[in-house]
């Protein structure tokens, strides 16, 4: 649970829970709760909205702000009086959506301030007045610093949500400078943190007040994730891996599913290839445009069941709390704590989820590491006859479409390039794997060459230390795979097979056009 949110995170024969009206919050909020349909607390949040509400500094934060400054009856005129800060974008937004349907009886003003939008219509609102504010660090800064007739002097509460990744994606002297400016005089602080880190521990001594109350709600609860959540690995070897994967997929596309990558063009590809062969998907990653992913991730939580999301592992994340997902698949990922956040939306308001891991037989070491962050996972069988065995097919297409094989080129190169990088190099060797079985799961019968020393020596995404502009102020992600010459290259190779095949034959070949044959779950076709 983030501090912004609100539904439910256990079990639903808990019956000895809190309702909301047992706390002294106004008639607006109540009503508001009811709409949004929660009507008891979970256990997380009735052991820290009681002590916000009475002014204490603690560990999490949502219904408190919006009662504070509705009790102070702050007017657009007063400022701002609450600061949310979040890491990134897409979960500054999920915030919003939150307090937007929290404070839908209340007369207060709220904005969004980050980066990727209009920063000139954002200091239009905040000369006008905004009580509550939710904003990624970079462009609170830069308002802090360079927006006139931004009024924070009456500011009454600071909120500092999931604190650990502030630190780790590089924002520690952006929040520096943002509490130095920001009015400490009566000022209630709220830090929250999945983990206590030593950075994290000098954000909260540099924000709270002397003397914060400290709630850890994990003492009860030996599982980093949620008892209902049916989590799972399974050993697969490198050429199998998407033959299961499509098999999965297949048997379950009337369900919510999110699977993750390791790279932007590796999300690029397997969206394209799943849309190609009839298993519609939504494709979700650092280099589309802002308003792009934006549109796309409110598009996955919206729909109901039916739709799978292919995602990146960055700073994206599946965590409103109307976007539930039956089932999350996963390539390992390079520290524990992503593979708990991957999994967060599985298995939400006591309804089951399952979670499943791909891992190599080298990879096996990995399960050390989540068994030390309280994460059991249990062995899951797939037997070789049910998998269905589409390779052939899919060699067949990759050699007959251009752009499909130019996609697989790149996220093939990708992978093995952010295997590279990853900090477990024990368990994740680049040079241990098997290239030519990884080019299979790519659709090659012989896979391209690739210089993965361009991936090696570069810190894994999860230890990185990122520049503000990562997640604040450009509109998409750089990749590490990026190589100069690159495009130049693409075009001789196009026009070589122009020279080979015809002008007409090569634009024939768009993926989303032509008419090849296809394989089903039978092997047979891939079949509409």
């Amino acid at each position: 649970m983030t501090g912004g949110e609100v539904y439910d995170d256990t079990n639903p024969g808990d019956s000895d829970r809190v309702p909301f009206s047992t706390l002294d919050l106004s008639e607006n909020t109540q009503k508001a709760l009811v709409e949004m349909g929660f009507s008891t607390m979970t256990p997380v949040q009735e052991r820290t909205i009681p002590p916000l509400l009475a002014g204490k500094d603690t560990l999490a934060f949502l219904i408190p702000s919006v009662e504070l400054i509705s009790r102070m009856k702050f007017k657009p005129r007063n400022g701002t009086g609450i600061v949310i800060i979040s890491p990134t974008r897409e979960l500054a937004l999920q915030i919003f959506g939150v307090a937007k349907d929290l404070m839908a009886h209340h007369s207060q003003t709220y904005g969004i301030l980050m980066g990727g939008a209009n920063r000139k219509a954002e200091a239009d609102k905040l000369v006008k007045g905004v009580n509550l504010i939710v904003a990624t660090p970079g462009r609170l800064l830069d308002h802090l610093q360079n927006t006139k007739g931004f009024v924070y002097r009456n500011l009454k509460a600071l909120v500092i949500d999931e604190a650990d990744r502030i630190m780790e994606v590089g924002f520690e002297e952006e929040m520096k400078k943002i509490v130095s400016i920001l009015p400490n005089d009566n000022r209630q602080s709220m830090l929250f943190s999945a983990t206590q880190t030593t950075k994290v521990t000098d954000l909260a001594r540099i924000s709270l007040r002397p003397g914060p109350l400290h709630i850890d709600v994990e003492e009860k609860n030996q599982s980093s994730t949620v008892t209902t959540l049916s989590q799972g690995y399974v050993v697969c070897p490198s050429d199998r891996r998407f033959l299961l994967l499509f098999t999965f997929l297949k048997k379950n596309m009337k369900k919510k599913v999110v699977v993750f990558f390791s790279s932007c063009n590796s999300v690029k590809y397997h969206a394209e290839l799943l849309n190609y062969i009839d298993i519609p998907v939504l494709d979700l990653h650092g280099k589309q445009k802002q308003q792009k992913r934006t549109t796309t991730f409110f598009e996955f939580c919206n729909c109901k069941t039916g739709d799978i999301i292919v995602y990146r592992c960055c700073g994206e994340r599946a965590r409103h709390p109307r976007c539930r997902l039956d089932c999350a698949v996963s390539i390992p990922p390079d520290d524990p704590r992503d593979y708990i956040h991957r999994v967060g939306r599985t298995a939400r308001a006591g309804k089951s989820g399952k979670s499943l891991l791909f891992l190599l037989e080298s990879e096996l070491g990995f399960l050390r590491y989540l068994r030390d962050a309280r994460v059991p996972l249990n062995e899951f069988g797939f037997p070789a006859s049910r998998i269905a065995n589409v390779q052939t097919q899919l060699e067949k297409l990759l050699q007959k479409n251009y752009y499909l094989h130019q996609s697989a080129r790149d996220g093939f190169r990708s992978y093995l390039q952010a295997y590279a990088s990853y900090s477990l190099k024990k368990i994740f060797d680049v040079n241990k794997l098997d290239l030519a079985k990884v080019g299979k799961a790519f659709g090659f019968t012989v896979p391209p060459r690739v210089n993965v020393s361009l991936g090696e020596g570069k810190n894994s995404t999860s230890g990185d230390k990122r520049k503000r502009g990562d997640d604040d102020d450009n509109e998409g992600d750089s990749d590490a795979e990026d190589v100069p010459g690159r495009d130049q290259g693409k075009e001789r190779r196009k026009e070589r097979r122009k020279e080979q095949l015809g002008k007409k034959q090569v634009e024939k070949e768009a993926y989303r056009k032509e008419k090849i044959v296809k394989v089903d779950d039978n092997g047979q076709q891939w079949g509409r």
